[in-house]
């Protein structure tokens, strides 16, 4: 696919530009990094960019102060999981990233799986634990079923939030409690041990683009929000070091996974490589990936020769609605029911 690079004349034709940052989530924080990234990044070409952040002012004020798009820099619920994409659709503004349906799947990792399992797309084995099913009787055997260690976590977080890696029987109510903490059921799953990898990719249809894959390598294998967005010891390889046969299979899986979500614009899957086989195995989505000076899309982008600032301007130049057909309104010879 082409990248649009824009030019002073093409910024200027986008019009009036809100990224949105901050929001509710428990990613609030990270969002605003985001942002304060993109806005930066869109005023150096010339665009008439503007921050927003949906948790201090109504949506509304979108449409009442005439923005014509939006670059969705949020992180998270009521952001990432299709109630702001609704939002936008009523009003008529295009956004970034995928659309309303895709969205709130991606959001939600236990939907996520279902729909890849559907496919035939792998994924690690897991156990939801219900509210009410969240008691010793039913989180003691979680551990027979999945072995361990195995991993607990939040099924609508993001950024490693609420997620905890149990090593043994007596952890796991902790961990439950943890995630429940942040979300009505808890995803338990299977943990996989090998290389973390993930993959940006951005267009729609057949017009899909994996960019090359980026290995993650964290210290004790600990990618958590702090080493994540906070600290510089986590190593980020890109190119990977993979050898290019599997690069290819990781980057087609990931495809895949896209696709079978629905997903347009750009997005970003994480996968891991498992050591034993080298089978790859798809973790979760991220609709709207970060974009902070840690963040895995920039650092892809940068192996292709597209630099931040050009990212940024190709997905404002790509944003839209979801597609619409007819409607359900009966032709014109046609009268309900008939």
């Amino acid at each position: 696919m082409n990248f649009i690079s824009l030019t002073p004349n093409e910024a200027k034709k986008l019009g009036k530009v809100a990224v949105l940052m901050g929001g509710t989530s428990a990613e609030r924080a990270i969002s605003i990094l985001s942002g304060t990234g993109v806005l930066a990044a869109l005023k150096s070409q010339g665009v008439d960019a503007h921050a927003f952040d949906p948790a201090e002012r109504p949506m509304d004020d979108l449409r009442r102060e005439g923005f014509a798009r939006c670059f969705i820099a949020l992180h998270g619920r009521h952001g990432e999981d299709g109630s702001i994409q609704g939002a936008l659709e009523l009003m008529g503004i295009p956004y970034t990233g995928p659309g309303v349906m895709a969205s709130a799947i991606a959001m939600n990792k236990i939907m996520t799986k279902r729909v890849w399992r559907a496919e035939v797309l792998s994924t690690p084995r897991s156990r939801v634990l219900g509210p009410d099913e969240q008691v010793e009787k039913y989180i003691g055997k979680v551990p027979d079923e999945l072995g361990l260690p195995l991993i607990v976590k939040p099924p609508h977080e993001g950024s490693s939030v609420g997620v905890t890696k149990v090593r043994s029987w007596s952890q796991m109510q902790e961990a439950v409690a943890l995630a429940a903490g942040y979300d009505v059921d808890v995803l338990c799953e299977e943990f996989i041990d090998g290389d973390e990898v993930t993959v940006a990719l951005v267009g729609e249809g057949m017009d899909i683009m994996a960019l090359p894959v980026v290995r993650i390598v964290a210290p004790e294998g600990k990618y958590d929000l702090q080493n994540k967005y906070f600290t510089d010891v986590v190593k980020y390889h890109c190119p990977s070091g993979l050898p290019e046969n599997e690069e290819k299979d990781v980057q087609r899986l990931a495809v895949a996974a896209y696709r079978a979500l629905g997903c347009r614009g750009w997005s970003r899957a994480d996968l891991i490589i498992r050591r034993a086989d080298r089978k790859a195995f798809l973790i979760e989505m991220n609709t709207s990936p970060g974009m902070t000076s840690h963040s895995l899309v920039p650092i892809a982008a940068r192996a292709v020769g597209l630099s931040y600032e050009a990212l940024c301007g190709h997905l404002i130049a790509t944003a839209a609605l979801d597609p619409v057909g007819k409607g359900g309104k009966p032709a014109k010879n046609e009268q309900p029911g008939a």
